[in-house]
């Protein structure tokens, strides 16, 4: 029997409870293997583990467990520093108590105090129903402190249930595990998009949720990682790579693949939805958008993503008039303007009435914009156009020149240099600055 009179005994009573905490059945809890996997080896520090509920009632005073069903602390992914917490759904099934919500609002805390990341690791959350409305006051709390962390350190949430955890969705980016037996199941951290804006699919949203955090800062006062990546040095066309040159041919067809073209120019990509992914373009962290039939319904969210974290947007254009009502194209449109970091454009095919204007064109504030030769920028297409000119052709009005000639797009481009012009640009707008006026807040359509 442990001597609690000494301070060896009180040590290993100490050691008992904590081992107690981290396996309550004798062995560790998936929660807390996420967070093992998350995390460098031997890097988590865990907080509050020896919490408990407080509760009496429906006689809860005698099932008290340690950590009240969710693991907090902090560590580090790849050497840096980042915040977590993990619910577990071996404890009182995951549910959201008193004790919970102050363990989570305190990471939350430090999160935002230290200016590292926070990932959340859930699988439930619904407020504990033997707790009452306090359960409701702590969901209110961590939604408080979500919005305050917003645009200041990136916030991720990695759900492996069913029960969505509300404030995930105040987050910068969900990502879901993915059903086993889904269609088309995505490799190892392959993300791939959900119908909810800023939510994603993967077969290993641990490793997703690494590689996001990899190319995200630390905080919106930070650089983000840049990647060892071969150096562009000397004139564009003399850096014309084997695999540029395919991007001469690709509009022959009369359709462009845009996402070869980003698969080209960037060495990496991480999709978080069909129309937006972020990479790297010579080793630095760019948010890379595609507009062609449609916008997809995350791409104001994107840019604001990118924006709030000082990651530079590249956006390929190939759009017709885009079938939105005018709020949604709104919407983009205010992103777009309101977003600060360097912004580079590429029209590869179509720009075309709306699609020229909402998709990042010089006119909404991009930095640098750029046309194939292959660029059709008008305000509608060859068939309208020649109907509302009453002429038989209008095909000399479905160029880039009218753009150049009137500075609407930079410079005319070969597509084989489509890397070379962004790399250069992307080292410009480094050092972009962007002074704002004296104001609350911009009322952005939600």
């Amino acid at each position: 029997m442990t001597d609690l009179k000494t301070t060896a005994g009180k040590i290993e009573d100490l050691h008992s409870k904590l081992a107690q905490a981290r396996a309550p059945q004798g062995t560790q809890t998936a929660a807390r293997q996420r967070v093992l996997s998350l995390l460098d080896a031997d890097s988590f520090v865990e907080t509050d583990a020896l919490a408990r509920h407080r509760s009496k009632d429906f006689g809860r005073e005698h099932d008290r467990p340690y950590t009240d069903g969710v693991i907090t602390g902090y560590g580090t992914v790849d050497g840096r520093k980042v915040c977590v917490y993990s619910l577990d759904a071996t404890i009182f099934d995951g549910t959201l108590g008193e004790v919970t919500g102050e363990k989570i609002v305190k990471v939350y805390d430090l999160a935002i105090k230290t200016g590292v990341p926070l990932v959340g690791i859930v699988e439930a959350g619904a407020p504990r129903a033997q707790e009452g409305i306090v359960s409701l006051a702590f969901l209110g709390r961590i939604m408080q402190r979500a919005t305050q962390a917003s645009g200041l350190v990136p916030q991720i949430t990695v759900s492996f249930g069913t029960v969505e955890f509300l404030p995930q969705a105040l987050g910068d980016l969900t990502i879901v595990a993915q059903a086993d037996g889904a269609p088309h199941a995505a490799e190892s951290a392959d993300a791939q998009s959900a119908d909810t804006p800023g939510t994603l699919t993967a077969a290993d949203p641990i490793a997703c949720a690494k590689q996001v955090l990899g190319l995200l800062p630390s905080n919106n006062r930070a650089e983000a990682p840049r990647a060892a990546a071969p150096i562009m040095a000397g004139a564009i066309a003399d850096n014309i790579r084997e695999e540029d040159g395919v991007l001469n041919s690709l509009v022959d067809g009369g359709e462009c693949d845009v996402e070869q073209i980003i698969t080209t120019v960037a060495e990496s990509t991480l999709r978080l939805s069909p129309g937006t992914a972020l990479g790297r373009i010579e080793g630095r962290s760019v948010g890379l958008i595609s507009v062609q039939e449609k916008l997809d319904p995350a791409t104001a969210r994107f840019i604001r993503l990118c924006d709030a974290f000082n990651i530079p947007l590249v956006t390929f254009v190939d759009a017709p008039e885009l079938p939105h009502s005018p709020a949604q194209l709104a919407q983009v449109a205010h992103a777009y303007a309101a977003a600060t970091v360097g912004k580079l454009t590429v029209v590869v095919r179509r720009a075309l009435g709306s699609g020229y204007v909402v998709a990042g064109s010089k006119d909404l504030g991009a930095d640098l914009a750029y046309a194939w030769p292959t660029a059709e920028i008008a305000v509608a297409d060859a068939t309208a156009l020649a109907q509302t000119l009453g002429v038989d052709d209008a095909s000399e009005f479905l160029t880039p020149y009218q753009a150049a000639e009137r500075g609407l797009v930079d410079a005319v481009i070969e597509p084989a240099t489509t890397r070379g012009y962004l790399i250069e640009g992307l080292r410009l707008l480094e050092r972009k600055y962007v002074p704002t006026p004296p104001k609350k807040l911009s009322n952005i359509i939600l």
